[in-house]
């Protein structure tokens, strides 16, 4: 069952990275698209990571499952990753919808990777 929900938890950080990556950078054109809820989201998303990386450690340690590869590896850098934009926001306050739309766009990256080397089946 924590593999299933590892599975799809997977899916839930790549569509919810790339979804508010995408809306970020609308809101960076275009004035329209800059709500508060875009923040709301893109911290669920980035929770979604967390979340990730602590179903795929319990599957580890738990089940004594290996986690394959540069499986674990890709999944710690993206949630190293989200610190990392998290602790820029300030910085680059006047660009903070590019950082947080390339950002996302960038963690929703490493998540579909870590999801192709750490399956033995086609996605």
């Amino acid at each position: 069952m924590l593999r299933d929900a590892h599975l799809w938890w997977a899916w839930v950080v790549v569509v919810g990275n790339g979804l508010v990556g995408l809306w970020a950078l609308a809101a960076h054109q275009w004035p329209r698209f800059r709500h508060r809820a875009l923040w709301w989201c893109t911290g669920a998303a980035y929770v979604a990571v967390a979340i990730q990386v602590v179903l795929g450690t319990l599957l580890v340690t738990r089940e004594d499952r290996e986690a394959g590869g540069f499986h674990a590896f890709y999944g710690f850098v993206a949630l190293a990753s989200v610190g990392i934009i998290y602790s820029y926001r300030h910085q680059l306050g006047h660009r903070r919808y590019l950082l947080f739309g390339f950002g996302s766009l960038f963690v929703m990256g490493l998540a579909i990777r870590a999801m192709a080397v750490g399956t033995s089946r086609p996605l």
